[in-house]
């Protein structure tokens, strides 16, 4: 594997690294992807990348102060992990995700934070708790249908709190299908393209609506502030799902 480094990339240079299995500009997603990283690094963004020597990029940790958090979560003062991933599945086990996860406490312990929140899931896409309890984290709240809210504190503050009052939101949406979508992960392009496509397909008509930003994206009626989907203001996806599943998803609605 070679010595593996973890390096912070900033808005000059993210481009020159992958994530999430993605590297070429020529991929929506990736750009898309990068151009919200080059807005968030102005915000207090983190973007560490897992480097090696032989394989680039395999693995990365994206954390931001509270205030400015892409999750429907209360924290100031802490600094709130986004996402986690080794991508590579040789470089699993060899203790890289409890690497990450110290670099982002150094950074919360020089910087004055009162310690370092995070999101999980016992679902897909979502790193999952064992590995934050191994570093120190506990549970403080749950959010339907599998989420928690982990925090490891580094001073005496209040911790962090779900925001709830997710049906209140999802009655917004109104009736019909509602894709809900931000350009964090760089999944979510494809995923909405495809859909669209099926909507088309099954001639549903679909709106989108785009989160820009992190005030949108802290008063979303689920856990995960990135992407779902709400059909007559009833949450019936909670992240990204593929075009199977979308289909499975619609025909338990009775739309075939």
């Amino acid at each position: 594997m070679g010595k593996v480094q973890v390096i912070d990339a900033t808005a000059d240079t993210i481009g020159q690294f992958g994530f999430c299995g993605y590297k070429s500009t020529k991929q929506e997603g990736y750009r898309r992807k990068t151009e919200w990283l080059k807005k968030r690094f102005a915000e207090g963004m983190r973007f560490k990348i897992l480097h090696s020597p032989d394989d680039g990029a395999v693995g990365f940790i994206e954390y931001i102060p509270g205030e400015f958090a892409w999750r429907p979560i209360t924290a100031p003062g802490y600094l709130v992990i986004h996402c986690l991933m080794i991508n590579r599945r040789e470089y699993k086990g060899h203790g890289y995700g409890e690497l990450l996860v110290k670099h982002c406490l150094q950074d919360a312990r020089r910087s004055k934070s009162r310690g370092v929140a995070v999101v999980t899931s016992s679902g897909t896409w979502m790193a999952g708790k064992e590995l934050f309890l191994r570093c120190g984290f506990e549970a403080v709240a749950t959010a339907p249908p599998s989420y928690e809210l982990l925090v490891r504190k580094l001073a005496k503050a209040p911790f962090p709190k779900f925001k709830d009052a997710w049906d209140e939101k999802l009655r917004r949406y109104g009736r019909g299908l509602v894709i809900i979508r931000s350009d964090q992960c760089p999944c979510i392009a494809k995923f909405t393209t495809e859909i669209l496509q099926t909507c088309k397909r099954l001639g549903v008509r679909a709106r989108v609506v785009d989160i820009e930003n992190h005030r949108q994206a802290q008063d979303v009626p689920w856990a995960y502030g990135v992407f779902g989907i709400v059909h007559d203001s009833r949450l019936v996806a909670d992240h990204p799902v593929s075009k199977t599943r979308f289909r499975n998803i619609m025909r338990s609605l009775g739309i075939q």
